[in-house]
């Protein structure tokens, strides 16, 4: 025991080193470490040097969500920040473009080259009125109307038809046309100008939904192509308008539109010639009619009886005409519409006495009436309203009357119409 107790290099006397030794009798790596922390602090000073962090914050996380669920998000935001919306990304251009249901085309070139159905491929309410139209660019003349706004030239005095010449020819039309309806299949809303059947009936066959349709500059043969949208509801036809373009839609073009376009609800014919036939044929095929508005017409005398083969009407509008019906015909042959309820007349000349009686005589229904900004109403007008049903609701607008009376008592005509 003695001997090994005094051998230093024996085995049994040695014993692992402690933390304490390695730390004082070793100090390189402790160097390595400060001087490492040294590094790090001198990089984060300097302003190019950019963690993974910083990184990921500039990342648009929006390329994360599908385009389905960004354009839910994008549809519940106010339509004010459409326009912004679309100035994000091209991205945010596309879907933005998807939500666009309604336009309005100012730029042929912009429908025809295609890209009106690249750029909105759902739209369904499309206006190519003004698209139509081509006008001088350095021309400081401005002519508004309340369909159409164009820029023309100094020489247009020349030539009273002033949208005549500045219409695109029937043929860019039907072509313009064709690209829409093969593009646009959900169309229900449509506006046009100067369109030929060809054009219409390619609309018809494609757009199988088309429910509204505004047509300008229309004559019979055009409404050959309309006659083929079953689904029509509303239609507007203007034929003629002073000033600006002049066509013809006479019995005929309302005796093909009432066979082919049975259940249309409203109808606005506007500067139209026609009679007591093409009034007759709308009024028997088309039976679901509920709103009729007659505007500027150009009819013969006589049509006013025909009205009452309308059944189902409910509204008859008479806005801006000279003239109602001159020669109606005897009081047995007028008849009445059954259903009617609201009489609208609005800037119409009312001062032929025996035109507003046969008038109030087709409506005999009527329960309500609206006088807006006539000429010749006088206190003898409203006597030939008692035959009217017993209580009518007689308003003003202009004036802001509403007043219900009873027709019967003619007693109280001078002091109604003093109101």
């Amino acid at each position: 025991m003695s001997v090994l107790e005094e051998n230093p290099d024996s085995p049994l006397k040695k014993r692992p080193p402690s933390w304490s030794d390695i730390w004082l009798k070793n100090t390189k790596p402790l160097k390595h470490v400060v001087f490492a922390m040294q590094l790090q602090s001198l990089a984060s000073k300097d302003p190019k040097s950019q963690t993974l962090i910083p990184k990921f914050a500039n990342i648009d996380r929006t390329l994360l969500l599908p385009d389905e669920l960004l354009l839910k998000i994008l549809s519940r935001l106010p339509i004010s920040q459409r326009n912004p919306n679309s100035l994000v990304c091209k991205r945010w251009l596309n879907l933005q473009g998807r939500l666009v249901r309604s336009l309005k085309i100012l730029d042929w070139d912009f429908l025809e080259s295609g890209r009106l159905i690249t750029r909105f491929p759902n739209l369904t309410h499309v206006d190519l009125l003004n698209g139509c139209l081509f006008s001088p660019r350095n021309s400081w003349i401005l002519l508004t109307h309340r369909m159409v706004k164009m820029q023309t030239s100094s020489d247009f005095c020349s030539n009273w038809k002033l949208l005549e010449a500045s219409l695109l020819p029937v043929e860019i039309v039907d072509r313009g046309l064709q690209a829409l309806a093969n593009g646009c299949p959900n169309l229900r809303r449509l506006v046009l100008i100067n369109a030929s059947e060809l054009g219409l009936l390619t609309v018809a066959e494609e757009c199988l939904t088309l429910q509204e349709l505004e047509l300008h500059k229309c004559n019979d043969n055009v409404l050959r192509g309309i006659a083929a949208c079953e689904n029509l509801q509303i239609l507007k036809l203007v034929g003629n308008v002073d000033g600006l373009y002049s066509s013809l839609v006479s019995d005929i073009g309302l005796t093909i539109l009432a066979q082919g376009c049975k259940r249309l609800v409203k109808l606005e014919l506007s500067g139209c010639e026609g009679s007591f036939d093409g009034i007759k044929a709308i009024g028997q095929c088309c039976l679901m009619l509920e709103e009729l508005t007659i505007s500027d017409h150009r009819m013969d005398d006589g049509w006013l009886a025909a009205l009452s083969f309308c059944e189902n009407l409910k509204t008859l509008k008479l806005l801006s005409c000279k003239r109602i019906d001159l020669s109606p015909g005897p009081d047995e042959y007028l008849g009445f519409c059954p259903a009617l309820e609201r009489l609208h007349l609005q800037k119409c000349q009312l001062r032929s006495k025996k035109s507003v009686r046969a008038l109030f005589r087709v409506c005999e229904a009527v329960r309500e009436v609206v006088v807006q900004d006539c000429w010749g109403f006088d206190n003898d007008m409203f006597s030939y309203a008692s035959v009217c049903s017993p209580f009518v609701r007689l308003m003003w607008p202009e004036r802001k009357k509403k007043v219900t009376f009873c027709c019967n008592d003619e007693s109280l005509w001078p002091l109604i119409f003093k109101c």
